[in-house]
């Protein structure tokens, strides 16, 4: 799984934000210049200039002046764990706790910086466990959301009985449940599923295995080529771009 540094021992929240821009600008115009990242950090150019200066010091950044600016593989890295840890705070705000999507973004603005990675691996199990426990999912967040706004927690004893419910029909259908399973690459953007198994060895396997990606583990697809391939997915926190044959070899149960 990708390393949470410490980053008061690595680089200032600061300069975290600034590899956050320049990831995204990268990712949306697969380079950065100075012009951008000041627009989108609502900075003055100078502040943008020292910014930079000091990232290429950290070696984190490849950068000259009046040229475009790239990441380093150890500035790449980074750069991902800080999107990581505000994805991972605006997914707990918004999806649990049933906040504004722009309040959560500023909630994690705030907060990506300081959290560390015993918290936020518990943040993500946690998100998980409601969303694959019968007792949670949407229901049990809709819930929530209506005792936060009322105060009234509903009936408690017909909650559990209807829960109790649909866990014995869906037992009911464990039996044809291999045959109803489906790769990942036939799910649909927003659909997600749970790894049932992943049929191919190789780099793939790997790469999931180093991020604790195995059978029970919830992924969701976030947006499909319109060819198809490749296939950007999100798992615990990161986001993955597969290919359409990786995913294919990713058996999930259909949440």
């Amino acid at each position: 799984m990708g390393m949470i540094m410490n980053v008061s021992e690595e680089v200032s929240a600061s300069l975290e934000d600034y590899l956050e821009a320049i990831f995204w600008i990268i990712a949306a115009k697969g380079v950065a210049r100075a012009k951008d990242i000041a627009k989108t950090l609502s900075v003055k150019a100078s502040s943008v200039t020292g910014a930079l200066q000091a990232l290429a010091k950290k070696n984190y950044i490849n950068y000259a002046p009046y040229e475009v600016v790239t990441l380093t593989s150890e500035g790449e890295k980074l750069a991902k764990n800080v999107v990581r840890r505000h994805q991972i705070l605006k997914d707990f705000f918004t999806n649990v706790l049933a906040v504004d999507e722009k309040v959560a973004d500023e909630g994690a603005c705030k907060m990506e910086h300081n959290i560390n990675r015993p918290i936020l691996e518990k943040l993500v199990s946690f998100m998980e466990f409601v969303e694959i426990c019968p007792r949670g999912g949407q229901k049990w967040m809709d819930g929530f959301t209506n005792y936060y706004k009322t105060g009234n927690k509903g009936n408690c004893e017909r909650c559990i009985a209807t829960s109790l419910k649909e866990v014995k029909k869906k037992r009911a259908t464990m039996k044809t449940k291999r045959g109803t399973d489906m790769t990942l690459a036939g799910l649909k953007s927003k659909q997600k599923g749970v790894v049932v198994r992943i049929e191919r060895r190789g780099p793939i396997s790997k790469r999931l295995a180093d991020m604790g990606v195995g059978r029970g583990t919830l992924v969701e697809v976030k947006r499909v080529a319109p060819l198809g391939d490749p296939i950007d997915v999100k798992v615990k926190g990161y986001h993955l771009s597969l290919r359409k044959e990786e995913a294919a070899s990713i058996i999930v149960s259909v949440r």
